[in-house]
């Protein structure tokens, strides 16, 4: 049976532990008992730990009494990091962790908690994006990817905020477990599958929350399902009904971006997407996503993110893509 525990504190978020937790326990809803997860919660002290809304946990173990031998030890992150400081015990506890467990990790600023026990030293690491610069003062030696939902480095994974923890999970399970089996708890936990490690935290598919019926939405619903087509602000302004200036008015001030990037975030979020996931060559990707050519859509990645599509695919492709390319 693989062994899954998180360790918690007061003042954790809630979604930092629940999140991860339903992913596991949902899968073992498709599994057979001698293959299910086991699943616990370790508090860095007895009795209910109130989170940071207010909800009470009441974790199985005190970690001190836990055998620090998990197939996966995770550390939660909550907003009273990275202010909170904790007992050098626990410290010393997730060193010894980190040396008999198969895999460590932290979700969200629960990165700070690793940091602080030395883990992180010299390892690609990632955090939620507001503490990322706090992250690369408390651990200059730390290669920080902050710009990433989840990343592994070797048995270390860390992920971004919050519902980051649910994509790194799925990610986790899938590479464990089988794509199918992390596919049908996507479906179960009513997500459309995991976002893949190497995503940005700012993801077009995440821009704020606009009425599903405005114009705006129309708009951003056509771009994502037309990446190969003509995405100009003549035709955006088409799809909306509205002249060219007021759709640009309009979607700066319900998307707190213009239409043109928009559409170039979109397309560079499914070339991401693709170059981690298939095998597909460089030019046909460029095509599909709506670059129209490699050299574009190599321009757009330098711009962007500093690397090319090849230097980008060599970092994140995926193990099952990456076997299938051999």
């Amino acid at each position: 049976m693989t062994t899954i525990a998180i360790l918690i504190f007061p003042g954790v978020q809630a979604l930092d532990v629940t999140g991860p937790l339903d992913v596991f326990a949902e899968a073992n809803r498709f599994l057979l008992p001698h293959e299910r997860f086991e699943l616990e919660i370790l508090g860095t002290e007895d009795g209910q730990i109130r989170c940071s809304n207010g909800l009470d946990i009441r974790a199985h173990r005190l970690y001190a009494t836990a055998p620090a031998q998990y197939d996966l030890l995770l550390v939660a992150g909550g907003p009273v990091l990275p202010g909170a400081k904790f007992d050098e015990s626990l410290y010393a506890w997730l060193r010894d962790a980190a040396e008999r467990c198969a895999g460590i990790g932290s979700i969200c600023n629960g990165a700070f908690v690793l940091a602080r026990a030395g883990l992180l030293d010299g390892r690609r690491v990632t955090t939620h994006w507001n503490d990322a610069a706090a992250l690369a003062l408390e651990c200059p030696s730390a290669i920080l990817c902050a710009d990433h939902l989840y990343v592994q480095d070797g048995k270390l994974v860390t992920s971004a905020g919050v519902t980051a923890g649910i994509d790194m999970s799925l990610y986790l399970l899938a590479r464990e477990r089988g794509r199918e089996l992390a596919l049908n708890v996507a479906k179960r936990l009513l997500l459309f599958s995991h976002r893949a490690g190497g995503q940005s935290q700012f993801s077009p598919y995440l821009t704020p929350y606009v009425e599903p019926t405005s114009a705006v939405a129309q708009v951003q619903q056509y771009v994502l399902a037309h990446l190969r087509e003509d995405l100009s602000l003549a035709v955006l302004a088409s799809v909306a009904n509205m002249s060219v200036r007021n759709l640009t008015r309009v979607f700066a001030r319900d998307a707190q971006t213009n239409p043109s990037d928009f559409v170039e975030s979109a397309r560079l979020d499914a070339a991401r997407v693709l170059l981690e996931t298939t095998g597909q060559p460089v030019k046909t990707i460029a095509y599909e996503c709506g670059f129209g050519d490699a050299h574009r859509m190599r321009a757009v990645f330098r711009r962007r993110l500093g690397l090319s599509p090849q230097e980008y695919r060599a970092h994140f492709l995926e193990p099952a893509a990456r076997s299938a390319q051999s």
